[in-house]
């Protein structure tokens, strides 16, 4: 037997998961050239190339690796999210800032919840979609998608979440800076606006920086302090769906990924790491999330995606105009 064939006798739970891991890398890698060649959203490209791929995976040796990457390595890339953050950026927004952005997440959140029974969706997607909206997008949609318990539907609902999300924070990307400047709001309120309100961090420093260096850097403070709130929001969602559960258990201990997502918080704000070793996690942590939404796009085919249908495009469409809406009066009310 050949050292090859011994190790994946030894190892078949391992080797078993191969063929799906790289498969999905391999996806990743195309999205991301696609991407840095010709713009646009990685996470997208990455959605639709395993969702063009669908319907080859079914019954094939990658299936293991591909359900062991949409899940395990979704959490590894929102951990390492946390090496983006740190404790001293937090601080720099003030007190009344962060006031507001709470606020706005959490009436956008709540807001999800209750229009989702009015377009006729369970509160588990408005919960989804409200988070996504009113955190950081796509990587709030997996991250919150992680902390619920499997159901039928929950990865088609967490697909149809990110292409959402990630299409219309494209579109504000351009649409926003256009209306802060027509609103009169000066660089550093034009900063705030577009970072409490745009879904994906990547839009955000594209937008904020296409008005002025000041925008740019207080749209990222912004929209780190929204990234930040993750971790309390997926926290909440996990405790309520463990008291839902058939079984409540007695102690409480929050997801792994979310240790992980404060350690890492934490670890940056210690400032002794060097800013090599914080750009290689963080890009660690885009790779992971950008392999794993290609393996939830494999797993997921176009048809299950369309039969979500239209009301549930303007359930996040309403959820984005609320968000937009508080930040907008509040950067009024602070004048």
């Amino acid at each position: 037997m050949s050292l090859l064939a011994s190790g994946a006798a030894r190892f078949p739970l391992i080797t078993g998961r191969i063929p799906g891991v790289i498969l999905a890398l391999v996806l990743a890698f195309a999205a991301t050239f696609i991407s840095d060649h010709h713009g646009g959203p990685t996470l997208l490209y990455a959605l639709l190339l395993g969702m063009s791929l669908n319907s080859l995976i079914e019954g094939s040796s990658a299936k293991a690796g591909i359900d062991y990457t949409s899940r395990s390595i979704l959490r590894i890339g929102v951990a390492l999210l946390g090496i983006r953050i740190g404790f001293e950026q937090i601080a720099q927004l003030g007190l009344d800032a962060a006031l507001i952005l709470v606020l706005a997440v959490v009436i956008t959140i709540i807001a999800g919840v209750l229009l989702a029974g009015f377009f006729g969706f369970n509160k588990r997607f408005g919960l989804l979609t409200g988070g996504a909206t009113a955190i950081c997008g796509a990587s709030a949609a997996l991250a919150i998608s992680a902390a619920m318990p499997n159901s039928d539907d929950s990865e088609r609902t967490t697909l149809f979440a990110v292409v959402a999300v990630t299409t219309l924070s494209t579109i504000a990307m351009v649409l926003y800076p256009p209306v802060a400047l027509w609103l009169g709001m000066s660089d550093t309120e034009a900063g705030f606006f577009l970072g409490g309100t745009i879904h994906d961090v990547a839009q955000v420093v594209g937008a904020g920086y296409s008005i002025s260096p000041e925008s740019g850097d207080a749209a990222t403070v912004a929209k780190l302090f929204r990234v930040a709130l993750l971790v309390p929001i997926t926290l909440f969602v996990t405790a309520i769906f463990r008291q839902a559960g058939p079984a409540k258990a007695s102690t409480y201990l929050p997801p792994l990924f979310l240790i992980g997502f404060v350690f890492f918080t934490g670890l940056r704000s210690t400032g002794l790491l060097p800013e090599l070793i914080i750009s290689s996690l963080s890009e660690l942590s885009r790779w992971c999330l950008v392999t794993a939404i290609a393996a939830v796009g494999l797993k997921t085919s176009l048809r299950d995606v369309l039969k979500i249908g239209h009301q549930a495009l303007f359930l996040v469409v309403i959820e984005t105009l609320i968000i937009a809406g508080l930040i907008i009066a509040s950067v009024f009310f602070l004048r």
